[in-house]
Parts: structure tokens; sequence; C-alpha cells
């Protein structure tokens, strides 16, 4: 048996947890025997304070699941040396251990293509096919067979148009279950309800996309060469491809739904659409959801200060949207909008990367402005950190904003999501922000092959 890290366990088996585990034992070593066929978790007993070993193996859907537990012992050393003779005799007899008996079909292959590569997302082929990006593909592997309800259709859209989409919602996924949460997978709609420690949450997801023609050609977008089409595009084209991406969602009301009565129930949105260069300029989705616009004026003596304005439409072209998606009626069913800006594939690299998956050769330098919480001071800092380092982390829901709706017939509780930024308008129109010390808010990643 061989150590290995807590962050590459998480990424091979921490889909296989139930939250209540956490209030009886905690995890205190995680080991591998004969390349991963096997995983063995040391945890301690917080009642007793004694130890004990859990076997996990690759069910016959490729998912670690459990096979064997030693007895609770004095030690983590006693534990090890019990756990050595099962791990052996579980190998001897891993296709019959392995069984689970709930396994329905076989594996699913989402990373042969199955059109042809002209109709491939270019994102998906850069992720397959390129050592650069290797770590992000091995850890969405795992990820992957955990998709129940995976079809053919399923696996064409991840490979070509909807892959965006798709990875949207892997990130969601791998951020519930790193905050502790089980997804019921008996419930598809909406696309997760998930079960923690501090109750149940509803999330569906959605994203803002280029357009399209007619041919399916991806239309240019707007220009935005000039600081006035610059404002126009943060201040009204955006809250308008972000209307009709809500509205939609809103729209299926999904708090009629079994699973999502009485539960906070959340849209989770990510913007595909907004050129990089102006990701850190505008506040577009807050402006749009809470229907105020925040601007920097002086003061009586002369000092910058944020002064909240009501918005009342979005107009774009021909195009005019009510601005306040928040006060739209029947919006008192969402309890908030979830927005992550880096939640792209280069995150997966990055945590892929320190999870010790793909090439060892991948160069990553991530550069990127954060807000930095030091006791009553709060500022905006530019970073650069070497993913390579030794000292580098990240988790998934780092650089996560949750937007509150002041309206929820039921709220949601931050620590519901803890680790992300929080966000609340007051009655007039000041946002309140309760973030991490350390919280990113946009960022790019540089990634070369030695």
């Amino acid at each position: 048996m061989n150590d290995i890290s807590r962050v590459r366990f998480e990424a091979l088996a921490a889909y296989c947890r139930r939250p209540e585990t956490a209030l009886m034992a905690e995890e205190v070593r995680w080991l591998e025997a004969y390349d991963e066929a096997l995983l063995v978790v040391v945890i301690r007993d917080l009642s007793d304070d004694d130890y004990a070993a859990i076997l996990l193996a690759r069910d016959r859907k490729e998912r670690y699941r459990w096979v064997q537990m030693t007895k609770f012992l004095a030690t983590v050393d006693d534990v090890i040396q019990a756990a050595a003779p099962t791990v052996e005799s579980v190998y001897r007899n891993l296709d019959a251990e392995r069984g689970q008996g709930d396994e329905k079909g076989k594996p699913v292959d989402f990373f042969t293509p199955v059109r042809a590569v002209q109709r491939l997302s270019p994102e998906f082929v850069a992720m397959t096919t390129q050592e650069d990006y290797s770590p992000a593909l091995e850890i969405a592997k795992p990820m992957m067979r955990w998709h129940e309800d995976a079809d053919g259709n399923f696996i064409e859209q991840f490979q070509t148009t909807g892959f965006d989409s798709r990875m949207w919602e892997l990130y969601l996924f791998a951020t519930l279950v790193e905050g502790g949460y089980t997804i019921d997978r008996e419930s598809a709609i909406p696309d997760f309800t998930a079960r923690g420690l501090r109750g149940r949450i509803c999330i569906e997801a959605t994203t803002v996309n280029p357009s399209r023609d007619q041919k399916g050609v991806t239309m240019p977008l707007p220009r935005v060469d000039t600081e006035e089409q610059r404002q126009s595009f943060l201040n009204d084209y955006m809250p308008t491809r972000f209307s009709g991406a809500l509205t939609r969602k809103l729209e299926k009301r999904y708090w009629l739904s079994p699973n999502a009565k009485g539960v906070p129930l959340v849209l989770a949105i990510h913007d595909f659409l907004t050129p990089d260069s102006l990701k850190l300029e505008g506040a577009s989705l807050p402006r749009y959801l809470y229907g105020w616009a925040h601007e920097e004026t002086l003061d009586a003596a002369g000092k910058p200060v944020i002064v909240p304005r009501k918005v009342e439409e979005h107009r774009w072209e021909k195009k005019s949207v009510r601005s306040g998606f928040f006060d739209l009626p029947e919006a008192e069913h969402i309890s908030a909008v979830i927005e992550a800006p880096g939640a792209t594939v280069s995150k997966f690299n990055r945590i892929g990367f320190l999870a010790q998956f793909g090439s060892r050769r991948v160069q990553m330098l991530q550069e990127g402005l954060a807000i930095e919480v030091a006791a009553s001071c709060v500022s905006r800092e530019r970073f650069a950190r070497k993913v390579n380092d030794r000292g580098f982390t990240e988790t998934w829901i780092e650089g996560m904003n949750v937007y509150h709706n002041p309206s929820a017939e039921n709220p949601l509780d931050p620590m519901m999501l803890p680790g992300a930024a929080h966000h609340q308008v007051t009655a007039d129109g000041y946002l309140e922000t309760l973030a991490p010390r350390w919280h990113p808010l946009y960022s790019v990643t540089t990634t070369e092959v030695e």
C-alpha cells in the first residue's frame, strides 16, 4: 500500500461518501494498492477515538464503492497492518468483490468521439488530445462515471455543441461533492437535488452562450471598441442575455417538483459569452438581478463613494427587458442565483494537476484579480501563482458568487455553500458582500509543456 494525497482521494472516490458519516468519524489517511485497483481510507471514530480502515474498489460501472472494512483498533499503524491481508484477499477475488448488485448497464465512454472530428467542439478536442490539458481530462473521467442518466444524446452534446454546458454541470457536481453533499440520483428535475448536514438544496444549471444562425454558425458579438460600446455591452446587452436564460428557467416552475418543495432552489448560470477583456469591468449579472447600478462618485469631502441608482430596464436594439429578476412574478421561489467565472476547463486542469492527474511535464501559471480581506480592510489585488509550486492549493467552490434573493420564499443559508462569496442587496440598493479572506474574481491560466 502507498499513501496518496487527500486531494487525489477526493477526485477518485469522494462521490460515494454519505454526509452523515462526518458526524461519526473523520478521515485521517488515504492509501492505494495495485495501481489504485483498491483505495484505503483510515477513519477515526469521534466518540471512541479508535481507528478502522475502509476498502474501496471500482464497481462494474467503474465507480469506487465500499467493499470491506477492518475492525476498530487503537492506532493508525495497527489498522494499516490489519488492512494488509484484507487488501490481498480482496484483490485476489476482485471481480467478485467489486460487484455491488445495483449497477445498471455498462460503463459509459464519454471521451471516444461519436461524431466526425469537424463536428466536435474545439474545447473537447483540446482536452482529449493535447498533453497540456491531460490533467483536466483525467480528473473528469471519474466524475463522469457517476452520471446515471447519460445516454447517446448526452455524450453527443458533451462532445459537440453542449460541451460548455456539460462542463458547467460537472463543475457544480464537483462543488457539491466537495461541500459534503450527496446527490439524489432518482430526481432529475431540477438538475441537482443535494442532501447535506445542513439540509437539502436544489440547483438548476443554465448558460449564456454565443448565438448561432440557422446554419449553426456562431454569430459575432457586438463591437466593443469604444468606451460607449463597452458600457452598452455590459449594462444592456449582457443583462438581456442573462434575462433570456434565467426567465426561461423561471417559466419551468421547478419549485413544483416534489423534491423541491420547501427547499432552497438556486439557479446556476455561467457566462460563456463576455470577452475576457471585459470580465473585470462590469457587474452585469447583479445589475440585472437586483435592478440597481452602483456608480462611483465623490462625497462632500472629495472622497470616492459608491452610490446606488435604480435601473428600470435594459434595452438592446429592438429588445427591452425589465431590470430586477428577483422582482419578477414568482421569482420569490428562486432562493439565489450563483455564478463561478473561473469554472472553466482551466480550473479542471489546475485541480487535476494538484491531484496528480495527467502529464507531470505540464507547467501552469494562474494570473488574475482577487479580493483580499484583512481585518476590516478589503482590497482588490492582482495575483500570480504557479500551479506547480509545492504550496499551491485550490478548491472547487473558490471564486463562486452567490446572489441572494431578498424576497426568497425559502432563503438559502450561506453556510450551505461555505467558501463562496455571498451577496445581498439592502432596501436602498447597497450591495453587501460576505467574502472569504481570499476570493478570485477572474483569472487566466497559461499552460505549456516542458
